[in-house]
């Protein structure tokens, strides 16, 4: 059979939306059933409970392939953090590349990263997306999810009575299976990577030789295991929002939702006019020779949802048409692809406060810098795939202690968000290489002045 008669397969993110659909079309057919619609009880600690018959039905035969959904992204988390982190500092080969442009590059890209989930925290906590819930959805959330949410308000309780230095001291696990097991240690896992990079860096390469290429097997056998979950994705969307619709059939809930996609988007476009300004600002380049040089890139990360897809393209565009020298973009991208998540840490951030907001669980600052810092920290190991950054946010919400099940709220847009963020992580990717280039005196003239018709004369008269 000729290419040409074979279907073309529909899109993961396609499947994702018409699950998202599906499943709110499916439970509001069935409140509006005679059968859906009436009440029986159900017994609660010896109380009777009234409850439809179609929330009864969606949580007995349709939501539990929800939680396995999130179980399985949950499941996940600690190896992609092991594997892609080992693998990411590991792939630095030579301490001493951590010394000048080494050090200058993780410093800036951690920077960047920092201020992206700060605008996520300021611009969430100024619109409060979550405080549009009406106070009864809330109850119904709580009630809902009542084991999670009350461990995590009585985690945020406890945290207000911790000194100040206690989240350096909790960065140190005594036990590092002990701090493996809970995903709500996640940033001492993350610690733990990093040091052993770190360390086999360090030892000769006969010796680190095998370690390494366990881990860099094992993180491709993680990645692919991410495929194979994300396959699940549109089955969970549909019980999820299934499960959220019946339980919560309020048009408040979707409204917060599109003040949600409102702060991630201003966030984003925040980010991008931070990059333009600040290579300005160190490299005399113009927003305009900047984003017109990168912008393929830019329209195959949003295409592709992946740095890692979108990293070739990248380095061509940055190297021509920015002029970065070749040793540095070899160095820069590749690490900027696997730790520099600027986009998905900003998202995070916003996603975490959104979920904790319609909760009803107010975050004190303590609780906030600790997203910062997890948000940060995640972004090192988010693996440049997509899908990955949903995963990094499970870690992010146990270390907050909000309910992970709490992804149900914002699991049915965050494929167009994803294609957005990821757009942003690798403009921050070529911002941060025209930077290094500068400071190392790397950066020349671009090989392929394409912006001189624009401009109609040359950049560099």
């Amino acid at each position: 059979m000729s290419n040409k008669n074979k279907k073309k397969k529909l899109a993961l993110h396609w499947k994702i939306l018409i699950g998202m659909g599906a499943g709110v079309l499916f439970s509001l057919i069935l409140l509006m059933t005679p059968w859906g619609s009436a009440m029986t009880t159900i017994s609660v600690a010896g109380e009777e409970i009234p409850i439809s018959n179609a929330e009864l039905f969606v949580r007995h035969w349709i939501k539990p392939f929800g939680s396995m959904f999130i179980n399985a992204l949950k499941l996940i988390a600690v190896p992609l953090i092991l594997a892609s982190l080992i693998k990411g500092v590991s792939d630095l080969k030579d301490i001493s590349k951590l010394s000048k442009m080494g050090l200058r590059t993780i410093l800036t890209y951690l920077a960047t990263t920092i201020i992206a989930v700060s605008i996520g925290l300021i611009i969430v906590n100024i619109i409060q997306p979550g405080k549009t819930i009406t106070s009864e959805t809330r109850e119904n959330l709580i009630e809902n999810y009542s084991g999670e949410a009350g461990k995590s308000i009585d985690s945020a309780a406890k945290q207000k009575e911790n000194g100040p230095l206690r989240a350096l001291e909790d960065l140190i696990p005594d036990n590092i299976f002990n701090a493996a097991s809970d995903n709500g240690n996640m940033l001492q896992v993350i610690v733990f990577a990093i040091f052993f990079g770190i360390g086999l860096i360090l030892i000769p390469k006969d010796k680190s030789g095998p370690v390494k290429a366990f881990f860099d097997g094992f993180n491709e056998v993680i990645l692919k295991l991410i495929d194979l979950i994300m396959l699940a994705a549109p089955i969970g969307v549909f019980a999820l929002l299934a499960g959220l619709v019946v339980e919560s059939p309020s048009k408040d809930l979707f409204i917060a939702l599109l003040w949600y996609a409102i702060c991630v988007i201003s966030g984003l476009l925040l980010m991008i006019l931070i990059y333009t300004f600040i290579v300005f600002l160190f490299t005399k380049r113009t927003p305009a020779n900047f984003l017109k040089g990168i912008s393929p890139a830019q329209l195959l990360a949003f295409s592709t949802s992946s740095s890692a897809a979108t990293l070739p393209v990248t380095m061509e565009r940055v190297e021509e048409h920015l002029g970065v020298k070749e040793e540095v973009t070899s160095f820069v991208l590749p690490i900027g692809a696997t730790i520099n998540m600027d986009g998905t840490s900003l998202y995070q951030a916003v996603a975490a406060i959104f979920i904790a907001q319609a909760f009803g669980m107010d975050l004190d600052l303590y609780a906030q810098l600790g997203i910062i810092a997890t948000a940060t920290l995640a972004s090192i190991g988010s693996a440049a795939v997509p899908g990955a950054g949903m995963v990094m946010l499970v870690i992010v919400l146990a270390q907050a202690g909000i309910p992970e099940a709490g992804l149900a709220l914002i699991f049915a847009i965050d494929r167009p968000l994803d294609m957005l963020r990821t757009t942003v992580n690798v403009t921050g990717d070529a911002a941060v290489s025209m930077l290094i280039a500068k400071s190392v005196d790397k950066l020349g003239d671009p090989q392929v002045k394409d912006w001189d018709d624009y401009y109609g004369k040359s950049a560099h008269n």
